[in-house]
């Protein structure tokens, strides 16, 4: 991959899947930049963190969704995301690809799901 550990920001309001998520990544060799359980906090944290990589939740915490997250993201950086949703709901499924996600993956997911997906991002 690179000289220097990719960045990956984990999205998602349950404890056990960010530690999941936080492992898969790490396991991978990859630094976990920081995590946020809330669109608001995804979006600023994401803004600050600046990481080369984006795991994404679509249902959070509070106001927003991932999905309003991620435009907030990309109307102010280029980085990739990576949907990573409980929801294979066609409705939920059409306003995640309406951002352009670099995939979408469906849980659950497997560590070998996840570390395809992030190798074909970051390659």
């Amino acid at each position: 991959m690179a000289d220097r550990p990719y960045r990956v920001f984990i999205v998602d309001d349950d404890f056990l899947i960010v530690e999941y998520l936080r492992d898969a990544v790490e396991d991978l060799g990859l630094t976990v930049a920081g995590t946020a359980a809330t669109a608001d906090d995804a979006t600023r944290l994401t803004l600050e963190t600046r990481p080369d990589i984006v795991l994404m939740d679509v249902r959070l915490r509070g106001n927003g969704d991932g999905v309003d997250a991620a435009r907030s993201i990309h109307a102010e950086l280029d980085v990739p995301i990576i949907f990573i949703t409980g929801s294979n709901e066609p409705q939920t499924l059409e306003r995640i690809n309406q951002d352009c996600p670099r995939a979408v993956l469906i849980k659950p997911i497997t560590p070998d799901q996840l570390h395809t997906v992030l190798r074909d991002t970051l390659d």
